[in-house]
C-alpha cells in the first residue's frame, strides 16, 4: 500500500524538488492553477501601472516600457518574497529552486527575467505552455535553465 506524505513545510526531499512519481501531490493542478495566477498576476500589474500612471500625471503612459518595468519589478519583489507572484499566493502555488527552496532576490531576478526574454517571443512563449503540459514536473521554458518549478503550497 503506498503512502501520500502530508503537505509538510518542512519537508525537504533527496535531491532538491519532490518526485512527481512518488510526491504527485506537489504537482497536482499546478499547470491550471499556474495560468489563472498568470491572468491574476497581469490584472495586478495592469492596476500598478495605472496607479503608478496616475501618480505622474499620465507621463508613465507614454512609455510603453515603463509597464515592462512595473511587470519586472513586481514580479522579482514578489518572488523574492515569499517565493510566488500575488496571483500564485492566491492560487496555492510557489515556486522553488533546484534544491526545494524558496527563491532569494537573485533567484528571482534571474527567473523574471528568463521569463521576460520568452514572453518577447511567440515562439518561446508557445514551447513554455506545451512544456507545462507535458513535462513531468509542469516546469516553463525559462524554468528548465534554473531547474526551477512551481508546485502546491505546503501547508502547515
Amino acid at each position: 500500500m503506498s503512502q501520500t506524505r502530508a503537505y509538510n513545510p518542512n519537508y525537504r526531499p533527496v535531491g532538491g524538488l519532490p518526485d512527481p512519481d512518488t510526491d504527485p501531490q506537489f504537482y497536482d493542478g499546478v499547470t491550471a492553477r499556474r495560468f489563472f495566477a498568470w491572468i491574476i498576476d497581469v490584472v495586478v500589474v495592469w492596476g500598478l501601472w495605472l496607479v503608478l500612471g496616475l501618480l505622474t500625471f499620465g507621463l508613465g503612459w507614454l512609455l510603453l516600457p515603463f509597464f515592462a518595468v512595473v511587470d519586472f519589478a513586481y514580479r522579482t519583489l514578489s518572488l523574492s518574497g515569499r517565493s510566488a507572484t500575488w496571483g500564485m499566493r492566491m492560487m496555492g502555488i510557489e515556486l522553488r529552486d533546484g534544491f526545494g527552496q524558496r527563491f532569494g532576490l537573485g533567484q528571482a531576478l534571474v527567473h523574471t527575467g528568463l521569463y521576460t526574454v520568452s514572453l518577447m517571443f511567440m515562439v518561446s512563449h508557445v514551447v513554455s505552455i506545451i512544456l507545462m503540459v507535458v513535462t513531468a514536473r509542469g516546469q516553463a521554458l525559462h524554468d528548465i535553465p534554473l531547474g526551477s518549478t512551481a508546485i502546491n503550497t505546503p501547508v502547515d
